[in-house]
């Protein structure tokens, strides 16, 4: 994230991109790509948009959007240019798509909320689900965001893999100087990166994804692959890693 800019990471699993648009007070506009080839960002894909700032406003396919912190905001194929605009800070995620489906924006009171884990654990979580297939439909994306209770630190605990799809990770919400230990690689030879505020993970379909922090953290998820089932996963258990 940098101010008056839009940030964009393309990469090479399932084509996903990541990326962040700070407008700071001028519009930011979106629409050709290089990487992408085609005439408009969004011609053969779809977005999801979380507003981890404060209030901002996006416009596209002729429309516009109030986003409070924390809404998301899904744009269909053949959306044309995105303009941001206001305070807010746009986390940007997207995936090829192969049909168009209609614009949504999800608030926090729409999203679907799971709780899990547990004090004794240190993994009590709220997961809260927005590109979801049981809150809205989308092509090939999934995105949400789960944020640690006081006292815990674990997040995606067991951790899984997941071959059929990749995801990616954005913690925010933390103190400049705090830290997230995130876990990845194969299981039995798992890797580690400290990772700071506003900063994101790649993580590919053969590595785990687990992580613990120093106090209080979110993160965003989202994933793209052959499927939209949130529970397509395949559980490593701590005992079994290395």
């Amino acid at each position: 994230f940098a101010e008056g800019q839009i940030r964009l990471v393309y990469t090479h699993y399932d084509r996903f991109v990541v990326g962040g648009a700070v407008p700071d007070g001028a519009a930011l506009t979106l629409d050709a790509v290089d990487e992408t080839k085609t005439p408009s960002f969004l011609d053969r894909r779809e977005m999801g948009i979380v507003n981890i700032g404060g209030p901002g406003r996006v416009e596209a396919a002729g429309q516009g959007w109030d986003m409070a912190p924390g809404d998301v905001l899904y744009l269909g194929a053949g959306s044309g240019a995105v303009t941001f605009s206001g305070q807010g800070r746009f986390y940007i995620t997207s995936a090829p798509a192969h049909r168009q489906l209609p614009c949504r924006l999800v608030t926090v009171a729409d999203a679907k909320e799971v709780r899990m884990g547990a004090v004794e654990t240190s993994n009590k979580r709220t997961i809260k689900q927005f590109i979801h297939p049981l809150v809205m439909e989308s092509c090939q994306l999934v995105l949400g965001y789960t944020t640690l209770e006081d006292g815990s630190v674990w997040n995606t605990i067991p951790s899984h893999v997941h071959d059929r799809r990749m995801e990616a990770y954005l913690y925010h919400g933390m103190e400049p100087q705090s830290r997230v230990l995130h876990l990845m690689g194969e299981p039995q030879e798992t890797r580690h990166i400290f990772v700071a505020n506003e900063e994101a993970v790649l993580s590919p379909t053969w590595s785990i994804h687990s992580g613990a922090g120093i106090g209080s953290y979110t993160f965003i998820w989202a994933m793209a692959g052959d499927n939209v089932d949130y529970t397509d996963m395949d559980f490593i258990q701590p005992e079994d890693m290395r």
